[in-house]
This record gives C-alpha cells, structure tokens and sequence, in this order.
C-alpha cells in the first residue's frame, strides 16, 4: 500500500523498495490496480494510496474467490480499519532478480515445459489446483486470456514425454502491463506440481522457465509469495536466487482462508489421514478434541452429538464390521457370498497345494490374514522358491498366509460412504526413472524422499527383499545406473504407504465397478470403506475383489470430497457456508 499523502507531506521516506512513491514527478503506476486471476485477484496495494480504497476492494471479494493483497507496506493501518474482516497472511515474498540470473544448463528429463493451451490443458491444471487445495478456475476464463493475446498473464505446464499427462503448472503477472509498473517487474503465481510425478526437478524447471520468459521481456525482477514454514520451497528458492523483500500480504476471513488465520491447529501433530477430516470438520464449526495424536485418535461434537473417530475408522463402524475386515479370509468368504467375483485362495500351510495353484495360474499372491498398509505382500511370484520367500515374510506380520491366484490389471480403490461411490482411483506402484547418473539404490532413496516429503511422511519405498526381487526382475541391480528415460517399477504392490500414486478414475469408472464396490460395503454391512480390486481397466467392467479397508485413507483421493462427505455421514446437518460480493474486475480504475 502507498503511504497516504498527508504521509508524503510530513516528509516521510517512502520505502526504498518503490522509488516513485519518493518523486511524485517521476512515472507513477496506474492508481488502485488489480488483476483478476480467475481464482480471485491480485491487488496491488502499493497503488493504493487509500487504506479505506483498498478495504473496499478486499470486501468485494467473490464467493468461493481468494484475493490477495500484495505488497502491503503498512498492514498494521490496513488491518486496524477492518480487523474482523482481514488478516495478515503468514507469508513471505522473495524476489528474483532478473538482472543478475543465470540459466541453468540441466534440461529437464522426462517433461518438458510449454505454453499452456487452454481447449486441452484447462481440466488437467485444474487437477493440480485441486490437488494442492488451491481454487479451480474456470475453463472459459483461460480461453479468455488466450483469445485477447494478452502479455498481462502467461501460463506454462509441465507435459511428461511418454504420457502426455500435464504434471506442473505456474501462472506470471506481467507488472508493466498489469499496472504500468514503472519498475518493470513480474511476479510468479500458482505454481503446483503432482506430488505423485516420478520426475524430479518439474517445480524448478517450471520456475526458471517463467524467469527466463520475464528476463527475456526485459523484467527487472520476479516475486512470489510462499508460505512462511514452507522451508523446502524456500530453500529452493534461496538456491535460485531469490532474496526476501519487506512488504506483507493482507486477505479476508473467509472460509478459504481460514486455516491460516483461525490459530492453533489442533492436527498439526496428526498425519494427512486425520488431519483432512479436522480441517473439514472445524470449516464447519465442529469442536474437535484430540485424544491421541500418534494415533490419529480425536473426537468430532456438534449441536449435543459427539463421535470418536480414529482417522476415517469412526463409532458408526460397528465392531464386527471391524473384525470381518481384519480378517482377509473371512472377508472374501462373506462378498462372494453376496455374489462379489473373487480370486482362488488357500492358506500357506499346504505347500503341495500352493504348488498346484503356481502350476494352474502361472502367478501368485501372498499375503497375511491380517495387517493392512501393504506390509507383508508380495504380487506377481512366478516361481516357488519366490513364493517361499514371500511367504516367510509374511509369517512375520501374521501367523496365516494366504496364498492367492494373480489377476493383472490396475489396482482400483472405491472409497464408499453411507453406501455410495465417493471418489475411485487407480494405484500404481512405486516406479524410477532413469538419469543415466544415479545408481537404482539412488534413485530409490531420492523417489522415496519425495513421496514422503509429499504425504506427510506416510509414503516411502522400502529396500528390502521385495524391492530387490522387482528390480531384478526388471533386469538391474540395486547398483545398476539406468539409462536416462528408464522407467520401471520396484515394487509389484500398488500400496500408497510402500510408495505407490494414486490417479484419480472417478468421472470414468464402470458402473459395474461402481455396483461392485457398493455391493461388498453393504454385505458387511460397514459405513465407510476402501474396496480394492484388480480391474482389466477403470471404464471396463471386469474385476476381481481383493480386500476392504475399514479405514481408508480419506487424503489421498482429490479433488473428490471425501472428507466432505465423510463429515455428512456423521453430522447431516452440518453446512459449510459461503459470501461474497459484487466486484470490480479491470485491471485498474480509469
């Protein structure tokens, strides 16, 4: 925010980082300049020499919109105008200057950067929004920005080579045509990577790319906003360049906002499972008291009601639901029974009989009677000396192994809730692509610290026997050194907690499927569930029951509304609500 003139009068110093405001005889910007982003807007306070003008673009906000007021100079005379209606957003602003960057030479492996086309890139930016919590846009208004050939925005996107699939976007602000910035800056927004891409590298490539565009436009600097306990993001920023820069930012009360300005978290300490859940719950006013951090335990009370919940495991789920779950034989007896396809299965105990299954199906799985996360299985054994070793290992989860015939297929997860299909997605297991520098053990450990830097530490790729006999069969070592491109998986079990992604099949999913899963949900006759199954694919109708998980991870499904919906199912008559109001959305006043 400029300072006021009555300021300027006394003979106050403006702040060094906008030297006009010093010499009003110099190029002054536009006044009052904001830029509508689709998700909401940006405000220049700096052009604003009213805190009172400011104020009333802030309560203009549209509903289900996020503006932000950047680069507040005074926030302590902004906020004491409204202090009920803004905040001081936790953020920082570092700023990249353009006149002493330097490009890198790397080239990004695996994706490539490109200009954003919005017929055919719109629906997969608007993923990587979702994923990152962030607000959609909606499609027309990026065919809008292409269509007016505007040097105002521009939008990049990170494309895998092999797939075609768009796996980062970021947005800039061109300050000189936003503002008529006398300074001829540029700010980066937006920016949002699939924290499931294999490729390392997509956020700073995204980065530079956008630096690199500014610089060549004759930028002088690049800003960016970025949350103050982000530190991985600002030590790739640090490294980048970028320096920290005294101005703040100011947004509205709002229930977009309000994680960040309601205070104390009470998941901070709780992993993503849990956490999602008591977000959702406290967007609507619901108390929540933590029982057991460690053990994602809490309670949920509302207008008289109260629900103890551990994660998505709450008291509406009856004990002997529980118990048919946690029995993996059990629970294939009862859904087959309600007509459920299922795969052969037998206990471990008789060899002779796992052979002849071997010899019948070619391939097996094994797996303990009880244990959930994946620990203990082992997919695709095509030999019995490989079917042994598996089996060992599971003896050491769960005293019964069963051994089962192995369908290929994609591994398919349908969270069902109140008995209807909430969100469906495919898990793929934990896969590494080659540089052509690093070593498979390298790549392994750098791709498991980014699965879990990225779930909340629920996600890693464990080097053990199973690790090692898929890499084998892949044809490497853990020493071998891929070739650059290389991609292959290290695990055959398409666990989330054993590094696996999950991509999301919702709007697509066979209505078989669908049927499906809500048919085992009901036979045990269980309110919320994870169903697995093997499916020759999402859109086709054949499949094969694997299990159910009592306690499906809820975080791993955007942008489905699981926890949304998770929270109607406990407390129907709790509602989120929403404001907003008429708003100006040129880019300055005339």
């Amino acid at each position: 925010m400029a300072l006021p003139n009555s300021t300027r009068r006394r003979g106050a110093r403006a702040p060094a980082l906008f030297p006009f405001l010093q010499n009003p005889k110099s190029p002054q910007p536009k006044p009052d300049s904001l830029v509508e982003m689709g998700w909401g807007r940006v405000l220049f306070a700096q052009t604003f020499s009213n805190p009172k003008d400011l104020l009333q673009e802030l309560r203009a906000e549209g509903a289900e919109q996020r503006d932000i007021a950047m680069y507040v100079v005074d926030p302590h005379v902004v906020l004491a105008a409204a202090p009920a209606e803004l905040f001081l957003d936790p953020s920082h602003t570092y700023r990249l200057n353009l006149s002493t960057y330097r490009r890198s030479n790397r080239k990004p492996s695996g994706f490539f950067v490109r200009r954003m086309v919005p017929d055919t890139d719109a629906d997969s930016v608007n993923r990587l929004y979702a994923l990152h919590r962030m607000v959609q846009v909606r499609p027309e208004f990026f065919a809008e920005q292409y269509r007016a050939e505007s040097r105002l925005l521009t939008y990049f996107v990170a494309e895998e080579e092999d797939t075609g699939v768009v796996v980062g976007t970021v947005t800039g602000i061109d300050h000189a045509a936003a503002y008529d910035d006398p300074e001829c800056g540029s700010s980066l927004w937006t920016l949002a990577v699939d924290p499931q891409t294999p490729h390392p590298g997509v956020g700073e490539a995204l980065i530079r790319w956008l630096a690199e565009h500014y610089q060549t436009r004759g930028a002088s600097y690049m800003d960016l906003s970025v949350m103050h306990d982000n530190k991985g993001a600002i030590r790739l920023y640090e490294k980048l360049g970028f320096h920290r820069v005294p101005v703040f930012t100011v947004k509205r009360r709002n229930v977009i906002n309000e994680r960040l300005f309601i205070g104390d978290d009470p998941a901070k300490s709780m992993n993503p499972y849990a956490k999602i859940i008591i977000d959702e719950a406290r967007r609507r006013g619901i108390d929540v008291d933590v029982i057991d951090a460690a053990g994602g335990l809490f309670e949920l009370r509302f207008g008289g009601r109260h629900i103890r919940c551990r994660e998505s495991l709450s008291e509406l789920t009856s004990a002997v639901a529980l118990s048919i779950c946690d029995d993996k034989a059990m629970t294939r007896r009862i859904v087959e029974a309600a007509g459920v396809k299922v795969p052969d299965e037998i206990e471990a105990s008789d060899m002779d009989a796992v052979g002849e299954m071997l010899e019948k199906h070619g391939s097996l799985v094994v797996k303990p009677a009880r244990g959930e996360q994946g620990r203990g299985v082992a997919v695709d054994l095509d030999t019995i000396e490989d079917v042994e070793k598996a089996i060992a290992v599971a003896r050491q989860n769960s005293g019964r192994v069963l051994v089962e015939s192995f369908h290929a297929g994609d591994d398919l997860r349908l969270i069902v809730i109140g008995f209807k299909l909430v969100a469906a997605a495919i898990r793929r297991p934990a896969t590494i692509v080659g540089n052509g520098r690093q070593t498979v053990r390298e790549l392994i450990d750098h791709q498991s610290r980014r699965r879990s830097a990225s779930t909340g530490g629920e996600s890693a790729i464990p080097l053990d026997q199973e690790t090692e006999r898929c890499v084998s069969k892949a044809g490497y070592s853990l020493e071998d050194v891929p070739q650059e491109g290389e991609a292959f998986a290290v695990r055959k079990a398409a666990n989330l907690h054993t590094g696996g992604t999950i991509h999301d099949v919702t709007s697509t999913v066979h209505p078989r499927l669908v049927e499906a899963a809500i048919q085992v949900a009901k036979a045990i006759d269980i309110p919320v569930v994870g169903v697995d199954f093997i499916a020759s694919k999402p859109t086709e109708p054949d499949y094969v029951f694997i299990e159910a998980n009592e306690r499906p991870g809820l975080a791993n499904h955007e942008p489905q509304p699981t926890a949304e919906r998770f929270i109607d199912l406990l407390f129907p008559l709790s509602m989120p609500a929403t404001a907003g109001r008429p708003r100006r959305k040129n880019a300055s006043k005339d």
